[in-house]
C-alpha cells in the first residue's frame, strides 16, 4: 500500500494524473495529410526498405527475412532506438490497394501497430492516413507510451515534407537503386 501511495504522489508531483501502478496504458492516435503524387508513386515509400528514402538516419531496418531485405508482406526486421531494439513484422503490404500495416515490439516494454491507408483523391493527389496504437507491456513505461502518442499526433506535417522530398528526388525506386 505504501508503494502505491508513493507512486501516486510521484505521479501527482510530476504533473500527471495518478494511475494504478499495475495498469499499463494504451494510446491510439492518427494523423492525415495529402501528397501531390499518384497513389502508385506514394505507396512504395511505406515499405521498410524504401522508407529509408525519407525517414532519416534513425530509420535503419536490419532484415531477418527476406535476405536480402526488400519490401514485402511478411518481412521481419529490427530497428535500433538508442539502447532499445524493436522487432517489426510487416503484416500487410498491398501497394495496389494502398494498405500497409506493421506490428512491432520492444520486448518487455512496448508493443505497437502502425496502420497506413492511402486513398487516391485524384490521379495526382493521394491522401495518407496513419494510425498508431501503442500499448505498454509494463506500467513502468506508461509515461513513455503517453509521450510517444503525443509525438505520433504531431508527425503528419513532418512525414508530408519528407515524403514529398523523397518523391522530388525520384521516389522509392530511385532511392533503393542509389543505395545498392
Amino acid at each position: 500500500m505504501k508503494g502505491l501511495v508513493l507512486a501516486m504522489a510521484v505521479g501527482l508531483i510530476a504533473g500527471g494524473a495518478a494511475r494504478a501502478v499495475d495498469a499499463p496504458v494504451q494510446v491510439k492516435n492518427s494523423f492525415e495529410f495529402e501528397v501531390s503524387a499518384p497513389l502508385q508513386e506514394v505507396a512504395p515509400l511505406f515499405g521498410p526498405e524504401a522508407e529509408r528514402c525519407w525517414a532519416g538516419k534513425h530509420w535503419d531496418p536490419v532484415f531477418a527475412w527476406p535476405q536480402p531485405g526488400k519490401d514485402v508482406e511478411g518481412a521481419v526486421f529490427t530497428v535500433q532506438h538508442g539502447e532499445h531494439t524493436s522487432v517489426w513484422v510487416n503484416t500487410i503490404f498491398d501497394r495496389d490497394a494502398g494498405r500497409m500495416q506493421y506490428v512491432a515490439v520492444i520486448p518487455g516494454a512496448i508493443t505497437f501497430t502502425v496502420d497506413v491507408r492511402l486513398t487516391a483523391v485524384s490521379a495526382s493527389l493521394t491522401r495518407v492516413n496513419v494510425t498508431y496504437i501503442r500499448t505498454a507491456l509494463d506500467a513502468a513505461v506508461n509515461d513513455d507510451v503517453m509521450a510517444m502518442g503525443k509525438s505520433d499526433r504531431a508527425n503528419g506535417p513532418y512525414w508530408k515534407k519528407d515524403i514529398e522530398g523523397a518523391l522530388a528526388r525520384g521516389g522509392a525506386g530511385k532511392c533503393i537503386e542509389t543505395a545498392k
